[in-house]
């Protein structure tokens, strides 16, 4: 199971807690579409004939691209690539972006799943983020996008933040079971470098989110959407039965994916590829047919960190058949590690995983570095 990203490196609007590489100078939106669709064609024997099941447009804001230029980016992947007969066809939309004529594109050019990046019913908190759209655009693009037969939707949301009491959240939450949305994605607010939400705290303007807050929060979400017959399966995710995202599950499997468009990043299971993160270098660079990235060889220690990382983030844990890969060394150094999470009951050993107590999900970083290798 492969998958590729593509990048759209473009927003009409910057959120002040965003750290993703992106522009508002929009007058470079072809070039760069002919660009990516040029990095695809280059990176055509990357899979090595095995199949692409899923294709994932992120940003930046995907839902920027008109129809002519996200069709000439999927006929590139269909023309380079062997894609799977139901792949799973993901586009990042912002709710303004969302009237029922886009929508008909998106499907009729084969989106068949929407990431809509909604974040807050409210329209103080959408302000305070600085979003491009508004709180009537965030109901009227759920509408839409049900009226015109998009069933596999998921909503991003925010918590964490001092500004959003419980009765917000609620609110929130509510909306996601009235218009019947069938997975989640919820993040705390978090406080990036250079971001401008990082200079209004640093002034005093902005309280900094608190730890305990987003605590409470995280555990306020999981128990509603559970209740709602929701699987809570990765920390930040949460999808009803046959709607989990795949392109993302597969990231969290240690598959391979290819990454294309600025910034974008690659994983052949042994090293990883980042392209750079500049939009005019990125169009010359590939316009020149040089090399867009940098590679890194993972070192077996690396590549057992980032297995024991992912893998406690999600309801499958670490697999055993993963930990096959690895020398004996580091297997013996991880059972020792194990002991004292196995015997505190905050790691369940399974008969094929080892997975983290969803109770103890919120410390997960912390218990996945003392089981590091270094």
């Amino acid at each position: 199971m492969s998958g590729i990203y593509i990048h759209i490196p473009f927003c009409s609007k910057a959120c002040h807690y965003c750290d993703f590489h992106f522009s508002t100078l929009l007058n470079g939106k072809t070039e760069m579409v002919n660009a990516i669709a040029q990095e695809i064609a280059i990176a055509k024997d990357y899979f090595k004939g095995e199949k692409v099941s899923t294709i994932y447009f992120g940003g930046g804001t995907p839902s920027l691209l008109n129809r002519v230029e996200l069709s000439i980016i999927l006929k590139a992947v269909f023309k380079n690539f062997s894609i799977e007969k139901n792949a799973e066809i993901t586009l990042e939309a912002n709710p303004d972006d969302l009237t029922k004529e886009k929508l008909l594109e998106l499907k009729d050019a084969g989106i068949n799943r929407l990431s809509i990046g909604i974040q807050s019913f409210h329209q103080k908190h959408l302000e305070f983020f600085n979003r491009s759209h508004t709180a009537i655009q965030a109901i009227s693009a759920l509408k839409n996008a049900k009226e015109v037969g998009f069933t596999n939707i998921s909503v991003d949301l925010i918590y964490g933040f001092n500004d959003l009491t419980d009765e917000d959240l609620r609110f929130n939450l509510n909306q996601i079971t009235e218009f019947d949305i069938p997975h989640v994605s919820a993040y705390a607010l978090t406080v990036e470098p250079k971001t401008a939400l990082s200079k209004f705290i640093k002034k005093g303007m902005v309280e900094p989110p608190s730890e305990s807050l987003a605590k409470k929060q995280f555990k306020q979400i999981a128990d509603f959407l559970i209740e709602k017959g929701f699987n809570h399966y990765e920390i930040s995710n949460f999808g009803k039965p046959n709607f989990l995202s795949q392109h993302n599950s597969s990231y969290w499997k240690n598959k391979n994916y290819l990454g294309v468009g600025p910034s974008a990043h690659s994983f052949n299971g042994k090293s990883r590829f980042w392209n750079i993160s500049n939009n005019p270098q990125y169009i010359k660079l590939i316009k020149e047919e040089k090399p867009t990235y940098q590679k890194e060889e993972l070192s077996e220690q690396n590549r057992f960190n980032e297995l024991v990382m992912i893998g406690l983030r999600t309801d499958w844990g670490i697999e055993k058949e993963n930990l096959k890969k690895f020398n004996s060394k580091i297997i013996k150094q991880f059972n020792n590690d194990l002991k004292k999470h196995l015997s505190q009951q905050k790691i369940i050993e399974t008969e094929t995983s080892f997975v983290l107590h969803k109770k103890y999900w919120f410390l997960a970083d912390g218990i996945a570095s003392s089981l590091f290798q270094v």
